[in-house]
């Protein structure tokens, strides 16, 4: 016996041991369906109590997108300087988000103590999906609000959450370079700092990366009106936190990899309008990877759309115009948009939605004339935009002049054979008893058949 003969042997007799020990037993004395798991030429063979009616007639898919909703304590943190805005305009936000029925952390302690963040405002930033910087005049002499600041960003990194900048009456190119009041500020901390400039420099890099976000600023988004200001950032605010998160997969193995993968070749957080695709053959799983993409990433913009079956619905009658009414009712919550033909649509989109940044899936596209009509070029966008389109077809893509490419491969053996049985077993003690015997002898190649 070679050496890889023996360890599929010792893999299979592993394999089968686990098995033999999870008792898949019918408790009820119902039907049972047979799993047959096929490597070489022995078998194991398990049977399984079927699905209960509630399981199968189930319409909810859970979403692999991370983070997931049920994570989070809050809606909103409110990071402000409570010397400059506390009582007023502060007071007026956070009145207004809880008369939305935003669930909305506001630290209350006047007379902060000590040098560091207290562990009660770390949770509630790392428990709260979308935060709100009030930057005043006042925001940079706080220490406390800079390292709120500070982990508000490490957040948006580590665990997906939206950071809004809101600008009062303060320049937002003040916020970014550190100059008027901020600079003066800065001077003082590297005074007091000066045993920790690595902490300063930290401050220094947030409130950059922060004013370069999408945001509202007083003067310009409502001419010093705080009450419409504030109405502006609610409706922002509840167009994310309703926002509905695309159902991806009831078994998404492999899933957030190549999502993170996708994410690091596309390079999301640049500033440029880009248009990207995904291809791959028939169901290899684009769709899926370009839904979770979006479930992750479409609360960092200020309105998205996902389009599927472009090729479908495009082939019937006005299915076109129908795709650009869909596109502006979701970016731009338009109720009723009536477009007569494609280049009616074409002019509509370039000029409505210039003014926004925004996330735009196209699915299944098989023709260019499908993205003329759709997103047209670059300049259509606000900058930092994001295009993303699936295709079989590699060639269209360079055809169109994309600023990037993910090609999806198929499952390996082991991964197809894992989400068939994981759905075969829906029973709690069932699926993990199998997953640990999976995860114990993977790498070896299985064949699964499923009988009733």
């Amino acid at each position: 016996m070679d050496q890889r003969e023996g360890r599929t042997t010792a893999a299979r007799l592993s394999l089968k041991r686990k098995l033999e020990a999870a008792d898949f037993e019918d408790q009820n004395q119902g039907g049972r369906k047979l799993l047959v798991i096929e490597d070489g030429n022995k078998d194991v063979q398990l049977n399984s109590a079927p699905r209960s009616a509630s399981s199968t007639s189930a319409q909810t898919l859970p979403s692999s997108s991370k983070p997931r909703s049920n994570c989070w304590n809050y809606d909103v943190f409110l990071s402000f300087r409570g010397e400059d805005t506390r009582k007023n305009f502060t007071d007026h936000l956070y009145s207004a988000l809880v008369q939305a029925g935003i669930h909305t952390f506001r630290d209350d302690d006047e007379l902060r103590r000590g040098e560091n963040i207290s562990t009660e405002l770390l949770n509630a930033i790392r428990g709260s999906r979308i935060s709100i910087a009030v930057f005043s005049k006042g925001y940079a002499s706080s220490s406390w609000c800079l390292d709120e600041l500070a982990e508000i960003l490490r957040s948006t990194k580590t665990k997906g959450q939206t950071l809004l900048p809101v600008f009062y009456d303060v320049n937002p190119s003040d916020v970014r370079k550190q100059t008027g009041t901020f600079a003066q500020a800065f001077a003082r901390h590297e005074e007091r700092f000066r045993a920790d400039m690595e902490r300063v420099q930290r401050w220094r890099a947030a409130l950059t990366e922060a004013a370069d976000l999408s945001g509202w600023d007083l003067e310009s988004v409502a001419n010093g009106y705080e009450s419409r200001f504030i109405e502006e950032i609610v409706e922002e605010v509840l167009l994310k936190v309703n926002r509905v998160r695309l159902q991806v997969a009831m078994h998404p193995i492999g899933i957030d990899s190549r999502v993170e993968e996708m994410k690091a070749l596309f390079n999301l957080k640049t500033s440029d309008v880009c248009i990207l695709g995904i291809y791959g053959m028939g169901g290899s799983g684009k769709t899926t990877l370009a839904k979770a993409l979006y479930n992750q990433i479409c609360d960092e913009f200020e309105g998205s759309s996902c389009l599927l079956n472009i090729k479908e619905v495009s082939g019937q009658l006005n299915g076109l115009v129908h795709l650009q009414e869909q596109l502006l009712y979701d970016i731009l919550k338009i109720k009723n948009v009536k477009i007569h033909n494609v280049e009616e649509g074409i002019k509509l989109i370039e000029k409505r939605i210039q003014s926004k940044r925004v996330l735009v899936i196209l699915d299944d596209v098989d023709h260019l004339k499908q993205l003329q009509a759709l997103v047209g070029n670059c300049k259509w966008f606000r900058p930092g935009s994001k295009v993303i389109a699936t295709t079989r077809d590699e060639q269209l893509l360079t055809q169109l002049g994309v600023h990037g490419k993910y090609k999806v491969t198929e499952l390996n053996h082991f991964g197809v054979s894992s989400t068939f049985l994981l759905a075969c077993l829906q029973d709690g003690p069932s699926k993990r008893r199998l997953s640990r015997a999976f995860n114990s002898c993977s790498g070896v190649h299985w064949r699964t058949s499923f009988s009733s």
